[in-house]
């Protein structure tokens, strides 16, 4: 399907987010749900921390709604480690039907995407879409473990230790709306760097952009934010500069999840975050409740990912990138039509 996808009776029910020491410190700290003080939540690996972020994350996105797990007809989840196992070892007690998804930074965007069609279709009353990535468990598997002490690229982003939980289901109970969906084309632009993510997934984010702006006769102005998912500082500017050269101007409304999770001047995270847990945290945590309260209104949610493996780096390969779009709006945007 490569048209924007029109929704109905379909919106984002309740949310939650779980973030590590680093992302609490940041300058969304306080609007996260849970933290951990050490990155270990308990566990004894990296790797069960990150099962357990996404455990903590959908329990208490239930919770939030008032909900059990018997509430949902599938969860579709995923993580940046190798088949997933953040997402199948962390919600394998739910007893739900669960798909699997591998999105790299995209997975939330791609989970909401999927759950929201398939209510909106009613083939699925509820369905959730959960999302995580830990910075020890991804340095471990992409690069080489922290205890190496390796030099970081100023281009470089530091992977979120987070996770996020949505929970989407009929409109008239949502905190905000799920308007239309758009799914990204595997976009390969010849970036074999693996420490400048940002630049191998901006022209995926300007396709898809651009091809929503077309098929659905909006601009830029008709939204309140357009955020990515994430690209940081490098990407950021690369994407503005493309839809400039588009002739499509959205610096002023345009913003990415990975420069709004750190400080740039604080923290030292280089080129801003990344990581499945990054854009799933920050719309969980911090969008969504802007959009429940209606300060946003209208939200372009774009999540970006590098489609990479450690293996294919090494042998030379281009690093291919995807980009979903999911636009969503305020309840109070009930009567604004998408032409």
């Amino acid at each position: 399907m490569r048209k924007a996808l029109q929704l109905t009776d379909c919106g984002i029910l309740c949310a939650a987010s779980v973030v590590g020491k680093t992302e609490k410190n940041g300058p969304l700290g306080n609007w996260f749900d849970l933290h951990g003080d050490n990155d270990r939540f308990g566990q004894r690996t990296w790797e069960k921390a990150e099962a357990e972020m996404q455990r903590m994350a959908l329990n208490t996105a239930l919770a939030k709604g008032k909900l059990h797990d018997t509430a949902l007809d599938a969860i579709f989840a995923g993580d940046l480690l190798n088949q997933c196992i953040g997402a199948a070892y962390g919600l394998k007690d739910f007893n739900v039907p669960y798909f699997g998804l591998y999105g790299a930074c995209s997975t939330a965007a791609e989970g909401l995407m999927l759950a929201a069609m398939l209510v909106s279709r009613g083939a699925y009353r509820r369905a959730a879409a959960v999302a995580s990535s830990h910075n020890c468990t991804a340095e471990r598997q992409y690069r080489s473990p922290l205890e190496y002490g390796a030099q970081r690229a100023p281009t470089a982003q530091w992977t979120v230790t987070g996770a996020g939980a949505f929970v989407v289901g009929s409109a008239r109970e949502a905190q905000a709306h799920i308007r239309a969906v758009l799914p990204g084309t595997v976009i390969e632009k010849g970036v074999r760097d693996a420490a400048n993510m940002g630049a191998a997934m901006a022209p995926a984010a300007a396709d898809t952009l651009l091809r929503f702006f077309r098929e659905t006769h909006t601009v830029p102005a008709d939204f309140d934010l357009i955020v990515t998912g994430d690209l940081g500082y490098e990407g950021g500017d690369i994407l503005c500069d493309l839809m400039q050269i588009e002739g499509v101007d959205i610096r002023s409304t345009y913003n990415d999840c990975g420069m709004m999770i750190y400080s740039r001047d604080t923290q030292d995270t280089h080129a801003g975050g990344s990581g499945c847990g990054c854009s799933a945290a920050v719309l969980a945590s911090y969008l969504l409740p802007k959009l429940a309260e209606g300060s946003l209104r209208r939200v372009l949610f774009i999540g970006t990912g590098a489609m990479m493996s450690p293996q294919i780096i090494q042998q030379g390969e281009c690093i291919p990138a995807v980009a979903h779009l999911v636009c969503l709006a305020a309840k109070e945007e009930e009567a604004w039509k998408l032409c």
